[in-house]
């Protein structure tokens, strides 16, 4: 076994300070605790209300749109559009212009959840950028974009 060079704690708690990805998933995790609080009454998580949000459109997105705007695989947005369907708030439905395709759309009683969860999403949501001590919501959702 080849012998490494101990990393010095002084690395350690550079890393610590410095890392954009360690930063930026410990906010993610507590945005998406306060999230899941607020919208528990609705049977909601975030990631759910995102997804429902995602679908309210014009026209039925397919997949792929979705997926990429959630930054996520087919597999993983298939798993979770799995309880949603299951509660009759998304229908998965085959492309009428190619059956291989599919069509992801909110029922009504997706609509109404989603419409009843809105208000609640808002003021969270108001609550949090005013908590941002000095900084710009407008500069951060751009500097977290361009990473994206």
């Amino acid at each position: 076994m080849t012998k490494y060079p101990a990393v010095p704690y002084e690395t350690t708690l550079y890393v610590r300070d410095h890392c954009l990805c360690l930063h930026a998933q410990r906010a993610a995790r507590a945005l998406a605790r306060r999230f899941d609080d607020a919208l528990r009454p609705y049977g909601l998580t975030n990631g759910q209300f995102s997804l429902l949000m995602s679908l309210n459109r014009p026209e039925p997105p397919g997949m792929n749109p979705v997926a990429a705007l959630l930054a996520m695989d087919r597999t993983t947005l298939t798993a979770a559009l799995k309880p949603l369907e299951r509660r009759g708030l998304v229908v998965v439905a085959a492309d009428p212009r190619d059956k291989r395709s599919r069509k992801l759309k909110l029922t009504p009683e997706g609509v109404v959840l989603l419409s009843q969860a809105l208000p609640v999403w808002k003021e969270t949501h108001e609550m949090l950028e005013a908590g941002l001590d000095s900084s710009d919501p407008d500069a951060l959702r751009t500097g977290l974009k361009s990473i994206a």
